[in-house]
């Protein structure tokens, strides 16, 4: 596995690739400490473009590799995560019913919480039905700042299967 280190917009981040899959996005704090490559794999470096152009909010939708998910219960929240607009917000409960699962909002809380492909995966736009935000790997203030720039870059609201 070759994991990249660059300074973004939100800290530092560091990216995963093995295999031509992007597998891993870390955040400040959760870094591993490897020896890093001397030069970025082509793939990294398209992530990281990718990412900043995000963070700019010239990008809605990744076009990257990513490995997939260990289980099938989190594919299928993975593709559920990744039907939800940018600028939008789904409920946990929205979510589990949107992939056939009704009585699982709590499962894909968890599911959320283990992705190992945040941003890239938007896990993010989910929020509890109340409207509270609820957890995130980055921190609170950085998933109610990604929701802030999606919603500041042409997207708006909460989504409705």
């Amino acid at each position: 596995m070759n994991i990249s280190f660059r300074h973004t917009l939100i800290g530092t981040i560091g990216i995963a690739e093995e295999n031509g899959f992007i597998t891993n996005l870390f955040f400040d704090g959760e870094l591993p400490v490897p020896e890093p490559p001397a030069e970025a794999p082509p793939l990294t470096c398209e992530a990281f473009r990718q990412l900043d152009a995000y963070l700019d909010g010239e990008l809605q939708t990744f076009s990257l590799p990513l490995a997939p998910h260990p289980t099938v219960f989190a594919g299928h929240v993975r593709q559920g995560l990744l039907e939800i607009p940018y600028g939008s917000t789904a409920s946990y409960a929205a979510v589990a019913e949107a992939i056939g699962a009704s009585s699982a909002a709590r499962a894909v809380g968890t599911a959320c919480s283990r992705n190992p492909l945040p941003i890239f995966i938007p896990c993010h736009r989910v929020v509890q039905s109340s409207g509270r935000f609820g957890g995130y790997r980055g921190g609170g203030a950085l998933k109610a700042a990604l929701i802030q720039l999606e919603s500041e870059s042409g997207g708006g609201n909460s989504f409705r299967w």
